[in-house]
């Protein structure tokens, strides 16, 4: 999907009502001047707070009880491999 354009001056004219249609409305537009593209602005992405994550939790995939042992048993073999990596400055 292509955003909208809209010029610098309108940008500057209705600036909050810009902010609020990205945000609100969750569309970008591709601001220009001089009819060159100058910033593409889109809405911030909204993080999801700790009750929601809870929410989603028990709707996640299981992993099997046979590859959770699987893969804990590769997790200590990894870390018994670890081999710490220098710092390039020493």
């Amino acid at each position: 999907m292509q955003l909208p354009v809209i010029t610098v001056t309108e940008v500057s004219r209705n600036l909050s009502d810009f902010f609020s249609r990205v945000h609100y409305q969750g569309s970008g537009a591709l601001v220009v001047k001089g009819g060159k593209p100058l910033v593409k602005v889109t809405p911030a992405r909204r993080f999801k707070t700790c009750g929601e994550l809870a929410a989603l939790w028990p709707t996640l995939p299981q992993i099997p009880p046979m590859e959770a042992v699987r893969f804990e048993r590769d997790l200590k073999v990894a870390k018994r491999n670890f081999i710490p990596m220098a710092a390039k400055w020493d």
